[in-house]
């Protein structure tokens, strides 16, 4: 599977809470192949455990996840992170606080 883009764990939070233009956002991007972090899963996860109906969302998580990979998280990725964090940082777009 090609991956396109990692999606941040506030994205996927923000979709299953309808918000509808990252909806559509991630819809148009599916194609390209999604992914998500496995630290972003365990977040995730954290929420689900959390939920007024923990066996309702953790079943909308699996049907997100369907084509979507889960990386894992090694050095190379680390410094994939810090280098764009802290490009974002200097163009004050820090992930999380930009509008898709």
């Amino acid at each position: 599977m090609t991956v396109g883009y990692l999606v941040d764990t506030d994205w996927v939070i923000d979709h299953f809470n309808g918000i509808r233009s990252v909806t559509e956002r991630l819809r148009q991007l599916r194609s390209a192949g999604l992914a998500v972090s496995i630290v972003s899963l365990a977040e995730l996860y954290e929420g689900i455990h959390y939920s007024l109906d923990p066996t309702r969302s953790e079943a909308a998580l699996q049907r997100f996840l369907t084509g979507v990979a889960v990386l894992g998280v090694d050095d190379e990725i680390c410094r994939v992170f810090g280098r764009e964090r802290g490009r974002l940082r200097r163009q004050g777009r820090l992930i999380g606080t930009s509008i898709c």
